[in-house]
C-alpha cells in the first residue's frame, strides 16, 4: 500500500498528516498502518516520533493496535441505536414518553405568536430575559449559583459544547451505568472513553479513587435517574465530594433531566465541585418538542459554551424561547407543576408497592422509570408482550451493568398497576427457553 499520503517532521506532523488521510478516504476502517521503523526510515525521523503520533491517534479512537496484525484504522463511532415502533395492540411502557396530558396547553392566538416573532431580530439578546427570570428562579429554589444562565438546543447540545471545551480525543469520561444511551452515543461521537459507574439505591457509587483520576470529567444524574429512578443521597454525595476535592480539574456535568418535577432534595446544591455544569431540560414538564435547555456552572465554562454556540446557531430560537418562559409560568403559577409531579410520584409509588404484593422489591426512587434485574432480558420482553406490555430491553443502556428490563410509566395510569404488577411478576419468574 502507498504511504506518499504521510508526511511531517514531528509526531503531531504525521499525526495530521494521517488524520487528513482518514478524512480524505485514502485510510480506510481495516487499513493497516505501516510498521512504526518502516514510515520512521520513510520520513527521515526517530521511530520514537512515530510511535508518538500513533499514540495519539490511538488514544483518539483513530486506530488500534492489534498485536501482529499492527496498527489499523477502526471505524467511525456508531450512532444511536435505531428505534422501532411499538407493536400494535401493546401498552406503551418502552419508549419513556411523558404523559402528554400532563404538559401545558399553549395559550394566546395569532397576535402574541406575532409579538414573539417582531422581537425576534439579529439584534435582540441571544438569552430570553423572561426565560432567564425563570430559570434564575427556580434555581434558586434549589439552591444553585445562577449569576450566569445559558440557553441551549437541549441537554445534549448543552453537554456536548461543555466536553467539547474541556476535554480532547481519547480522554476518559466517567459515567453512570445503566445510562442513557444518548449520553454514551455522544462520547462515542467525540472520541471519548466512557468508564462505567454502578448505580445503587443512593445513586452513582464512588468508585475508588484512581478510576476519577483518570478521568476527564463525571456525568451524573442528581436525581430521577434514568433508568433507575435513584437520587444521590447527601451521604453519597458527601463520600464523592471527597474525591472531587483533590481532583480540581475534573469537570462534574449533572445531568437533571427532571428538574421541577422533582421531589427529592438537590445533594450536591451546597457543596459543589471546583468545574461543574448544570443542565435542566424543559423537556419533561413542557414537552420535548421545545428543544430547550437551561445551563448554569463554572463561569469560564459557560463563556467557552456560548462561544462555540456564537460561531454555529448563534442562539436559540426566541420564539422557542419565549413558549417555555411562557408556558413555565403557567405550570408555575397555577397547580398544574405540582400535580405532574405528584401524579407520576402516585404512579410509581402505586406500582412499587402492587409490585411488593409479589415479592418483588423495587429501591426508593422517582421520575418516569423502574428498573427490573431479570436473568433474561429477551425472555422477559417476550413475556410482557405476550400479556400486552412492551417494556425496553435494558442492553442499550448497559455498559457493564447486569442484565435489566426498563418500565416507563408515562403512559400508565395508577388504575393499570394492579395487572402490570401481576404480569411483571410473572414475567420475572419465567425462565428463559433455549431455541436451537
Amino acid at each position: 500500500m502507498s504511504t506518499l499520503y504521510i508526511s511531517g517532521k514531528t509526531a503531531a506532523e504525521i499525526a495530521d498528516s494521517l488524520l487528513q488521510a482518514l478524512r480524505s478516504g485514502a485510510l480506510q476502517p481495516g487499513d493497516a498502518l505501516p510498521a512504526v521503523r518502516a514510515l520512521a526510515q520513510q520520513l527521515a525521523v526517530n521511530p520514537n516520533t512515530v510511535a508518538v503520533a500513533y499514540a495519539r491517534l490511538r488514544d483518539a479512537g483513530h486506530v488500534v493496535t492489534d498485536g501482529r496484525r499492527g496498527t489499523r484504522v477502526v471505524a467511525p463511532p456508531a450512532s444511536l441505536p435505531q428505534a422501532y415502533a411499538v407493536p400494535a395492540g401493546l401498552r406503551d411502557l418502552a419508549s419513556g414518553n411523558v404523559d402528554a396530558s400532563l404538559l401545558p396547553q399553549l395559550q394566546g392566538g395569532a397576535a402574541a405568536w406575532a409579538a414573539l416573532a417582531a422581537s425576534a431580530g439579529y439584534e435582540a439578546p441571544a438569552d430570553l430575559p423572561a426565560l432567564q427570570a425563570e430559570a434564575r428562579q427556580w434555581l434558586t429554589a434549589q439552591g444553585l449559583p445562577c449569576e450566569q444562565v445559558g440557553v441551549f438546543s437541549g441537554t445534549l447540545d448543552a453537554v456536548e459544547r461543555a466536553l467539547r471545551a474541556h476535554t480532547h480525543p481519547g480522554e476518559r469520561v466517567a459515567v453512570e451505568d445503566p445510562c442513557w444511551p444518548p449520553m454514551v452515543a455522544l462520547l462515542h461521537s467525540l472520541r471519548l472513553k466512557p468508564v462505567p459507574l454502578p448505580v445503587d439505591g443512593e445513586g452513582l457509587c464512588v468508585p475508588d479513587a484512581a478510576v476519577l483520576q483518570g478521568c476527564a470529567a463525571l456525568v451524573l444524574t442528581p436525581r430521577a435517574h434514568n433508568p433507575t429512578g435513584a437520587a444521590v443521597s447527601p451521604a453519597r454525595w458527601k463520600a464523592l465530594r471527597r474525591q472531587l476535592q483533590a481532583l480540581p480539574q475534573l469537570l462534574v456535568v449533572l445531568d437533571d433531566h427532571w428538574g421541577p418535577l422533582s421531589g427529592a432534595p438537590l445533594a450536591m446544591a451546597a457543596s459543589l465541585p471546583a468545574l461543574w455544569l448544570h443542565v435542566v431540560s424543559v423537556s419533561k414538564f413542557l414537552g420535548p418538542d421545545l428543544r430547550v435547555a437551561l445551563a448554569t456552572g463554572s463561569p469560564a465554562l459557560l463563556q467557552s459554551m456560548r462561544a462555540q454556540q456564537a460561531l454555529g446557531p448563534r442562539w436559540v430560537s426566541r420564539i422557542l424561547q419565549g413558549l417555555a418562559a411562557g408556558l413555565w409560568r403557567q405550570m408555575r403559577e397555577g397547580s398544574a407543576l405540582a400535580q405532574a409531579g405528584g401524579s407520576y410520584a402516585a404512579r410509581r409509588q402505586t406500582l412499587v408497592q402492587a409490585l411488593a404484593l409479589h415479592q418483588v422489591a423495587v429501591p426508593p426512587g422517582e421520575g418516569l422509570h423502574l428498573w427490573l434485574p431479570v436473568a433474561d432480558e429477551a425472555a422477559v420482553v417476550q413475556s410482557l408482550a405476550s400479556r400486552g406490555w412492551a417494556v425496553q430491553a435494558g442492553t442499550p443502556l448497559r455498559l457493564a451493568s447486569a442484565p435489566a428490563v426498563r418500565v416507563s410509566l408515562g403512559e400508565c395510569k395508577p388504575l393499570d398497576m394492579p395487572r402490570l404488577a401481576a404480569d411483571l411478576a410473572q414475567a420475572l419468574r419465567t425462565p428463559g427457553r433455549a431455541v436451537f
